[in-house]
């Protein structure tokens, strides 16, 4: 199905808050998307040669210069089979000083040497020197579908995601670092969401950005429609291991409550219909682009600091984004055949809408 629509085009609305403009991650102003996708060759796997299905995600925070102006950031590890880079710094320092990028398990180091490249022609070679600084890399794996052994992935190709982010359109499904993903039994790959929030006349945004390769039965507003299309006829396996989740929010946050909020995105991944696989790398970056701006957004700062509970609706809202961001990143890929032979769906979205409209749970004005 070719433009394959997102799930809000089909009344498919999740939760009670109000998306931002986009719905995306890039609602949050200043954040910006870029992804790099890899498709070459066809048949069956050979080592080295292909056929290559992967490819390069970067989110940009505000600005250009990430060192000099880092954004406060929090995390949070659900489970731990996987490999992100730039996390201890986090931990130390509650902060991200480059842009970060999404790739294959196997392309990490190759990645984080792609934002070394970025960072020294574009901020440190002009100065002369080049400091220590800390890239922010996150993967799940794609060894199903693409030549991971053959590392296809380039430090180049790493550096053109962050040269073509953009604010808009924000690519969904089969692209960037998604492009060899699969979940909840179904072809997977990168999707985004977002949210508003007011507090007492100021508003602020939360966006969400997921790559979706992890395992369990896919629940949508609380139907397991796993089963529901096995009624129909339609089978899928609940195979997958990892999903990488990044939050943005305008919103002033310290570390520590990035971090609280990081935990609370798990929530939208097992409403999606996560089992929290044994072998799954399940990781949350959340990055604040105002607690660092004095001034910014004072009538939230003023707030969470007189009232720490008001946090409340952001907790909502990004367990909202993530389970929607998970249910795009299924609706807009399409279907694939592995280098096996093996054919990984796409989720079939029109009979999912029909399911869901049967029940009530479809926004009737759609």
């Amino acid at each position: 199905m070719p433009n394959r629509p997102r799930a809000r085009e089909l009344g498919i609305n999740i939760g009670r808050a109000t998306p931002g403009t986009r719905n995306a991650i890039t609602d949050v102003p200043g954040v910006r998307v870029g992804h790099v996708t890899l498709i070459e060759g066809e048949g069956p796997l050979r080592i080295g040669e292909g056929p290559v299905r992967t490819g390069v995600t970067a989110i940009l925070p505000p600005g250009d210069n990430w060192y000099d102006h880092p954004v406060e950031a929090g995390h949070f590890i659900f489970n731990g089979s996987g490999t992100v880079a730039g996390l201890s710094l986090i931990d130390e320092f509650g902060r991200i000083e480059t842009p970060v990028l999404l790739t294959n398990s196997l392309s990490v180091g190759t990645v984080y040497e792609g934002i070394v490249r970025f960072m020294v022609k574009h901020i440190f070679g002009p100065r002369g020197r080049v400091p220590w600084f800390n890239p922010v890399v996150g993967e799940t794996s794609d060894a199903s579908m693409n030549d991971i052994g053959g590392l296809h992935v380039r430090p180049e190709h790493a550096v053109e995601a962050i040269e073509k982010a953009t604010g808009w359109p924000v690519a969904e499904g089969n692209v960037g670092g998604g492009t060899g993903m699969r979940a909840l039994g179904y072809k997977a790959g990168i999707g985004t969401a977002s949210r508003v929030m007011e507090i007492d006349g100021e508003e602020s945004t939360l966006g969400v950005l997921v790559q979706s390769n992890f395992g369990g039965r896919l629940t949508i507003k609380g139907v397991d429609i796993g089963q529901e299309l096995a009624r129909e006829g339609v089978e899928s396996e609940s195979e997958g291991n990892s999903i990488m989740i990044i939050v943005a929010t305008d919103f002033p946050l310290s570390n520590r409550l990035l971090n609280r909020l990081a935990k609370r995105a798990t929530i939208g991944m097992a409403r999606a219909g996560s089992s929290g696989g044994h072998g799954s790398g399940d990781y949350v970056i959340a990055f604040s682009t105002t607690q660092r701006t004095p001034g910014a957004m004072p009538v939230s700062r003023k707030a969470i600091a007189e009232d720490e509970g008001r946090i409340n609706g952001l907790f909502e809202r990004v367990a909202e984004a993530t389970e929607e961001a998970i249910i795009n990143s299924l609706f807009k890929a399409e279907t694939v055949t592995d280098p096996r032979g093996e054919t990984w769906e796409a989720v079939p979205v029109d009979l999912v809408a029909e399911i869901l409209r049967s029940k009530g749970l479809i926004d009737p004005s759609t």
